[in-house]
C-alpha cells in the first residue's frame, strides 16, 4: 500500500500542474453560477412580490428559480467535473494500483446490489458513479459509489424517497464457493436494548437464521445471519472475525458484509458524496486530493484487511 509520503511526491511531480490548469476552470465554472444566482433569484423575487396576491403563483415562481440554478450548474459544471475525474481522480486510482481501472461513470449493477442480500428491500432508484475494477494480487474487485433509494407515496399520495445505502459497495472473489449465504450486518439492536436486542434480531425472519458466535468483540459490533449455522461458522473463523473487527475500528463506519456463491461483498456507508471536484473551494488545496485517496485506498485495502490474498480454500 501506498503511503503518504509517496502520495505527497506524486501530487507535487503529477498531479499540480494538472490543477492548476483545472483551477481555471473551476474559477469561470464558479463564476457562472454566481451570476445565475443573483440574476434568477432576485428576478424571480420581483415577479413573486408583484403574483403576492396569488400563493400559488409565488410558490411555482419559487420552484422554476430553483430549478433554474440547479440545471444552469449542472450543464456549466458538466466538463470541469469530467475533466476532473479524467484528470485527477483516475491518476489517483492508477497511483493506488496500475492494475485497476477507472470508469467515472459506471458503477455496480443494480443486479449485483440487490444479490449480496445485504439489504432487504429492493431499490426502485438506483444510480453509482467513480467504478474502479482490477486484480490486486490474486484477487479480483470492483467497487463504486452507489445511492439506492425506495419510493412511497404517504396518505395523500405524496411521493417520498428514502435511502436504503449510499456509500462505496465492494465485491471480491473469495475464491470459495458457498452454499448458502451468510450476512453480516451493524448490531444496531443489541448495541441500543441489550438482551432484548437480541430477542428482536432473532425475530428478524427475512435475513434467516441469527447466528451467534464465540468472539465477544465482534458480537458487540456485528450480527450474523444465515441459512446455514455451521457454513457462516467456517467462514467467519477466528482471524476473520478480528479482522472485520479492526477494519471497523480503523474506519469508523457502518459496514455491512455477505458471503453469497464465490464472492463477498461489502458496503461501506457514507453521507457525503465521494470524488466530486469542488467548486466553491479552490483545488489548490494538498487535503481533498488525501481525501480521495484515502477513499480509494481504503475500499482496495479490503483484500488485505480480509486476508483475501491467502488461498486457505479452492473453489469446488
Amino acid at each position: 500500500m501506498k503511503v503518504l509520503q509517496q502520495l505527497q511526491d506524486f501530487y507535487q511531480s503529477f498531479l499540480l500542474p494538472q490543477l492548476n490548469v483545472l483551477e481555471g476552470q473551476r474559477l469561470k465554472v464558479r463564476n457562472k453560477i454566481l451570476f445565475a444566482c443573483f440574476t434568477l433569484i432576485p428576478l424571480a423575487g420581483v415577479i413573486a412580490f408583484f403574483a403576492r396576491s396569488n400563493g400559488d403563483a409565488q410558490i411555482i415562481i419559487v420552484i422554476l428559480s430553483i430549478v433554474g440554478v440547479t440545471a444552469i450548474s449542472y450543464f456549466v459544471s458538466r466538463d470541469y467535473k469530467n475533466n476532473f475525474k479524467k484528470g485527477i481522480i483516475e491518476k489517483i486510482v492508477h497511483f493506488i494500483d496500475e492494475n485497476l481501472n477507472y470508469i467515472q461513470s459506471s458503477y455496480i449493477s443494480r443486479s449485483s446490489f440487490i444479490e449480496s442480500k445485504i439489504f432487504i428491500r429492493d431499490p426502485d432508484e438506483y444510480k453509482g458513479d467513480d467504478y474502479v475494477r482490477g486484480k490486486v494480487d490474486q484477487t479480483s474487485l470492483e467497487f463504486s459509489e452507489i445511492h439506492a433509494k425506495y419510493v412511497t407515496h404517504d396518505s395523500k399520495g405524496r411521493r417520498q424517497v428514502h435511502t436504503i445505502f449510499k456509500g462505496l459497495f465492494f465485491i471480491a472473489d473469495f475464491n470459495k464457493h458457498f452454499k448458502g449465504r451468510t450476512v453480516v450486518l451493524p448490531d444496531t439492536a443489541e448495541k441500543l436494548f441489550g438482551q432484548i436486542g437480541t430477542m428482536l434480531q432473532s425475530m428478524n425472519k427475512g435475513r434467516g437464521k441469527l447466528i451467534k458466535l464465540e468472539d465477544p468483540e465482534f458480537e458487540k459490533i456485528f450480527a450474523v445471519y444465515g441459512d446455514d449455522q455451521i457454513e457462516a461458522r467456517y467462514i467467519l473463523s477466528t482471524s476473520l472475525m478480528s479482522r472485520m473487527v479492526e477494519f471497523k475500528k480503523r474506519t469508523k463506519r457502518k459496514i455491512y458484509f455477505s458471503f453469497i456463491g464465490s464472492k463477498v461483498y461489502v458496503a461501506v456507508s457514507y453521507a457525503r458524496d465521494l470524488f466530486e471536484p469542488r467548486i466553491f473551494r479552490t483545488l489548490l488545496d494538498f487535503s481533498p486530493i488525501q481525501q480521495y485517496f484515502e477513499d480509494f485506498q481504503m475500499a482496495v485495502s479490503i483484500v488485505e484487511e480480509l486476508n483475501l490474498n491467502t488461498r486457505i480454500w479452492t473453489k469446488s
